[in-house]
């Protein structure tokens, strides 16, 4: 019988502990499950704003611009000769690279920085690479609203010239007023050269949803290898009072 077991000390003890892992695999599993909604809904509001027709830069206000990244816009004016800067550690497929920021003077509109795309790094961490120019005279560009991320005016100390460590508005080269949001590149005319463009980003809940059945297959584990163990032990127990009744019977003969 398995009730008597569960009476002892030592099945007592491995009784609690086997709660206790089963009701922590199932909250990690809710955290999972909370995650993937996250994502969910992340993934609904970047395939929305992917879809949606380039908005003219210039219409949106500071409260539009805030509200929705990867926002398509459209824009056109004339690139700034200089300065132009490479942001360092942005690996595309596997390769270590740059993001090449290039300020953008709107023929309607403040001067914006346009990410323009990537490009390979150097031999070594200390090479800064030949940036190529961008076209000449009058452009026209879509492309996807970018919040600039934050970091210390500190975060260049060191760096080569025409690095920046991010796309950071303490970081950037003083170009007067600018946008308070940056534009990732999606299509030039006249087309640029010697730059990749870069991939949209890809959201996706399904690892996060696999998580979470996976905490449940644990928990699931948890609760059959107990029942095993002490099934196991109860079957045991009652084969070996058998063997001991069984005994004292043919002594008593």
């Amino acid at each position: 019988m398995i009730w008597p077991l569960l009476r002892t000390r030592r099945w007592l003890a491995f009784t609690g502990v086997v709660i206790a892992t089963i009701v922590a695999f199932g909250l990690l599993s809710q955290w999972q499950w909370a995650r993937a909604d996250v994502r969910r809904q992340e993934r609904i509001s970047l395939q929305a704003a992917l879809a949606a027709n380039p908005l003219p830069l210039g219409t949106l206000t500071a409260q539009e611009r805030a509200a929705q990244e990867w926002q398509a816009v459209s824009l056109q004016g004339r690139y700034l000769p200089d300065p132009q800067v490479g942001v360092r550690k942005r690996p595309l497929d596997a390769r270590n690279g740059f993001w090449v920021m290039t300020a953008l003077q709107q023929d309607q509109g403040p001067i914006v920085w346009v990410n323009r795309g990537w490009l390979p790094a150097g031999q070594d961490a200390l090479s800064t690479p030949a940036f190529p120019d961008p076209p000449s005279g009058d452009v026209r560009l879509s492309g996807y609203l970018r919040t600039f991320e934050e970091a210390g005016a500190q975060g260049n100390v060191g760096l080569p010239s025409g690095q920046i460590a991010a796309p950071a508005p303490a970081l950037l080269p003083s170009v007067g007023t600018s946008l308070d949001a940056y534009v990732q590149l999606a299509t030039s005319e006249p087309a640029q050269d010697g730059l990749v463009t870069l991939p949209l980003p890809e959201v996706d809940e399904s690892r996060n949803v696999s998580y979470a059945i996976q905490w449940l297959l644990f928990a699931a584990v948890a609760m059959g290898g107990w029942y095993f163990f002490i099934r196991r032990e109860a079957i045991e127990d009652a084969q070996r009072h058998k063997q001991v009744a069984t005994a004292g019977g043919m002594g008593d003969a």
